[in-house]
């Protein structure tokens, strides 16, 4: 099995070097390639994955202006040729180190996505109203799709890259979080949940994610489930 794990960056030059680092220097129990694709920074992080782009695993595109997390990921995985796929993101707030335990259960035939679950302290929260507006999008999705999920917001979703390409996400910014698993769910696939470290960053340190993205999240949530029909979605083979 391929893993592909894709990063999207936008104005992370003070992290991604070690970032990109901690993710090749990872023992994987598989073959790797590394998708990054530069969303239009202007801090310097284009300088600086000029480097990292050396090793023969990285694969790096650029876009000219910022476009969203979404959209990169888009942009990644149509650059990307792994079986299964990957998010992790630039901002160190996930640790690496910790994905092959979410190949775990897909190598031992228990899934086929999976998702690092966070586990939310005073030392690790962004702030009270980030963990509770998290728990609120989770919440919802519980009730509306009638399953029970931990952590929907989590960057770390693992999943055969071809189904991610049949959710067909459209949205450009952080909303694809709340489309990705608002489809897997409408599809009747439940994630297997893997429990994960997590160290949050502040607003000084680069944080982008705000309350908007909390309300965008619940519309995408509910439009989904009432009028997305799971027959839009492209077969598994595309």
């Amino acid at each position: 099995m391929k893993l592909s794990i894709l990063v999207p960056v936008f104005n992370e030059a003070p992290t991604i070097e070690l970032a990109v680092k901690r993710v090749l220097d990872v023992a994987y129990p598989c073959d790797l390639e590394v998708v990054i694709v530069d969303d239009g920074s202007s801090d310097g992080t284009g300088d600086k994955l000029v480097a990292v782009a050396d090793d023969p695993r990285v694969t790096l595109v650029t876009h000219e202006v910022n476009r969203g997390k979404g959209a990169a990921i888009r942009t990644a995985t149509g650059a990307a040729s792994g079986e299964y796929m990957v998010i992790c993101d630039a901002d160190l707030e996930y640790s690496p180190e910790e994905i092959p335990g979410l190949l775990a259960p897909v190598l031992a035939g228990e899934a086929a996505v999976v998702y690092g679950t966070r586990t939310f302290g005073s030392h690790s929260s962004f702030s009270f109203w980030y963990v509770m507006g998290n728990r609120l999008v989770t919440l919802f999705a519980n009730v509306l799709y009638n399953c029970y999920i931990s952590d929907l917001e989590t960057c770390f979703k693992l999943m055969p890259l071809a189904l991610y390409r049949r959710l067909q996400v459209r949205s450009a910014g952080f909303g694809m979080e709340a489309e990705v698993t608002s489809k897997l769910l409408k599809l009747g696939m439940r994630p297997f949940e893997v429990p994960v470290s997590y160290h949050a960053r502040g607003r000084e340190d680069g944080k982008k994610i705000t309350w908007r993205d909390g309300v965008a999240a619940l519309w995408i949530i509910a439009r989904i489930r009432f009028a997305w029909n799971a027959r839009q979605a492209t077969p598994v083979s595309a």
